[in-house]
């Protein structure tokens, strides 16, 4: 994987995170894996928080390649667990955008901040953009902020459906996340369906989604797809199909529990098919037991 570009000439140097320098030989160590040597630059006296002329630090270097060993020995030395790179990212955005659990839960050890401050694009986001579920869930599982606005990406429930990452949106819908939060007015319902993804579509709207939402352009979800194509036959469905006593009254439940629907569900005094009705743990309608 290779390091994502920097496009600003402002880097950590005005935090006092290192000073500027070229690809270090410490950043080479730690992108590679290099652990041995690793440990004999740092024991050398090699600086852990220098920054280099793109404004990343080694630990940058080491979580955007998921090298975890390379991380511990970066933070025993005192490297900066919340260092910002030029666009603001933090080890943990880059550690979430690897999909590499073990440096994200090595990071959160070392005190990384979930909710970064003045921060839009949030490691919550990064870990929808990656798709990593599991780094998803224990974000959330954190304390990460599932309506955190990106002006550009919105939520990070849009960024799981604008990537079409399936797994990723059910865990933010099952924990909660708002489905009809906006961007210019466009949903994650927009996004599935201008990615074609009746999959996402079906999710989006058993979770609430509204298939007439109109975006800034005055357009549907529908609006974004082909006549015929599946997406478009799903969401006609959904225009033109009352939904049902059940769904309705699961959708208004979940709503009215807001965050961490699913712990509170669990202990309700209801029977089991209900619980896994509501819980969304099979897709099939039940019928309540009387």
């Amino acid at each position: 994987m290779e390091t994502r570009a920097r496009p600003s000439l402002f880097g950590d140097i005005a935090h006092g995170l290192g000073f500027w320098t070229d690809r270090s030989a410490v950043h080479e160590a730690a992108a590679q894996g290099r652990a041995l040597q690793l440990q004999q630059l740092i024991q050398g006296g090699a600086a852990v928080n220098i920054v280099a002329v793109d404004s990343i630090t080694p630990l940058h270097e080491a979580c955007i390649q998921g090298q975890t060993q390379c991380v511990r020995l970066l933070l025993d030395a005192g490297a900066q667990v919340d260092a910002r790179n030029i666009d603001g990212s933090t080890p943990l955005c880059d550690a979430c955008a690897a999909g590499s659990l073990e440096c994200v839960k090595l990071l959160l050890e070392y005190g990384a901040t979930v909710n970064p401050p003045l921060f839009t694009f949030s490691p919550l986001h990064e870990a929808c953009m990656g798709g990593n579920s599991a780094c998803v869930q224990l974000m959330i599982d954190k304390g990460a902020l599932m309506e955190a606005h990106d002006c550009h990406f919105g939520t990070p429930l849009h960024v799981a459906c604008a990537r079409q990452h399936y797994d990723c949106a059910k865990v933010l819908l099952n924990a909660g996340a708002n489905v009809n939060a906006a961007k210019l007015h466009e949903t994650a319902l927009h996004h599935a369906a201008k990615v074609k993804n009746a999959r996402l579509i079906d999710l989006l709207v058993e979770f609430g989604g509204n298939a007439y939402a109109r975006d800034n352009l005055g357009k549907k979800p529908i609006s974004y797809t082909s006549a015929g194509s599946s997406a478009f036959l799903c969401l006609e469905f959904y225009e033109k199909t009352p939904l049902s006593l059940q769904q309705i009254s699961r959708v208004a439940l979940r709503r009215s529990l807001s965050t961490k629907p699913l712990k509170v569900i669990s202990k309700l005094d209801l029977p089991n098919r209900i619980i896994s009705f509501l819980s969304y743990n099979h897709p099939e309608v039940v019928e309540p037991d009387l």
